[in-house]
């Protein structure tokens, strides 16, 4: 009995299995005898299949055989891994309910659905729209932030890293040219509280409109105008701000500050070079100097009491052997402020000092709100 069983089996598992093999042996042989074969299958599968061993063993490779086909499609859809960086590189497919996605993720997809996608969020910070960031990295590759409604659904989503997915073919590196024949017309000023704020006065970024998404696409103007990184804003996000600029406080200052450091270690890691640490004296530093701009109206790297930025880290006791300064005034925000000092070649150069290790930013608001952004960079 054990024997004909198992040739029974035999067949059953041949059977089964014959949608993946009769179609390409019937371009070599003819397989119309299968048909009897079949019919006699079936028969001793319907004598047999009361049969405890043999019932057992034939739904068994049943569900093998039904399953097999999915998890090998899941095989192949596994994100594969970055050989230079041994990190997970995600696959990035091209978005269908959005124009445009950020490591998969689009504007409308539930918190989480990112938590699982990204994992847990290294750093929660406030923003000019009165949502928080959410920082996602893996020591600073990967590199993302995304912000969700009270609904817990995507409202925003920033990256200067290749994650960049969409629609229209653009992505990380494009010409702006392309982005440009793509995309059309960029906007050219925003209206808040029936005033109009001038956009791209530059040409260092472009602000698009696309189905209710503000896209505002960045250039670097030292790698031939290509996207160097892209903000992904809804439109009811954008909406709730009512100027140009957030409503200032304690933790906006410490949001634009932690997310200026934040996109500064992305930018030297894209760039090969090694994260600077956060450090909190020179931070004063940078806070004192970046408050007595707001408060005194004025903005240079020496003071009006003609102080330069070594004069204020010595007096802060700070010993450096080597030391520098970045200074930004009037961007709306953290982003909008880094993308502005990689395009300006002295600030660049800091940024990207192989030499500096620590760094501490400070950021003041003046009466109308605008932030003044300074960053120290230093070396013991």
């Amino acid at each position: 009995m054990r024997f004909l069983s198992t040739i029974l089996t035999l067949l059953f598992v041949a059977y089964l299995t014959s949608p993946l093999w009769e179609k390409p042996a019937s371009d070599y042989v003819d397989v119309s005898f299968l048909d009897t074969i079949d019919a006699q299958v079936i028969k001793g599968y319907e004598f047999f299949k009361n049969q405890p061993f043999i019932e057992n063993t034939i739904n068994d490779l049943s569900n093998t055989v039904t399953t097999l086909p999915a998890k090998l499609t899941n095989e192949v859809n596994k994100s594969t891994y970055d050989p230079v960086t041994q990190l997970e590189k995600p696959t990035l497919a091209t978005p269908t309910d959005g124009l445009f996605s950020v490591h998969n993720i689009q504007v409308g997809d539930k918190l989480e659905a990112v938590n699982n996608e990204l994992g847990k969020a290294k750093r929660t910070t406030l923003n000019e729209y009165g949502s928080k960031w959410h920082t996602f990295h893996t020591n600073y590759q990967n590199f993302l932030m995304v912000s969700f409604d009270d609904s817990s659904r995507v409202n925003g989503l920033f990256t200067n890293n290749d994650l960049i997915a969409s629609s229209y073919g653009i992505k990380l590196n494009s010409p702006k040219t392309v982005v440009q024949e793509t995309l059309g017309q960029p906007l050219k000023h925003i209206q808040k509280d029936n005033i109009n704020y001038i956009l791209n006065d530059h040409g260092e970024m472009e602000t698009f409109l696309i189905e209710n998404i503000y896209v505002t696409v960045f250039y670097d103007v030292h790698e031939n105008n290509t996207v160097t990184a892209i903000q992904i804003i809804s439109d009811s996000l954008e909406n709730k701000k009512n100027s140009l600029y957030g409503e200032t406080s304690d933790a906006l200052r410490d949001g634009f500050e932690f997310q200026l450091f934040d996109l500064t270690n992305a930018a030297r890691v894209h760039h090969k070079v090694p994260p600077v640490k956060w450090e909190s004296t020179v931070r004063g530093t940078a806070y004192k100097h970046s408050l007595d701009m707001a408060s005194q109206n004025y903005f240079n790297h020496t003071n009006l009491a003609g102080q330069s930025p070594f004069d204020r880290m010595t007096m802060d006791d700070i010993n450096y052997s080597v030391a520098g300064e970045n200074l930004a005034y009037g961007q709306s925000s953290s982003i909008f402020a880094h993308e502005g000092l990689m395009n300006s070649i002295g600030h660049r150069k800091n940024l990207l000092k192989r030499d500096f290790k620590l760094l501490g930013v400070g950021v003041a608001f003046n009466d109308e709100n605008q932030p003044y952004f300074t960053e120290n960079f230093y070396t013991p």
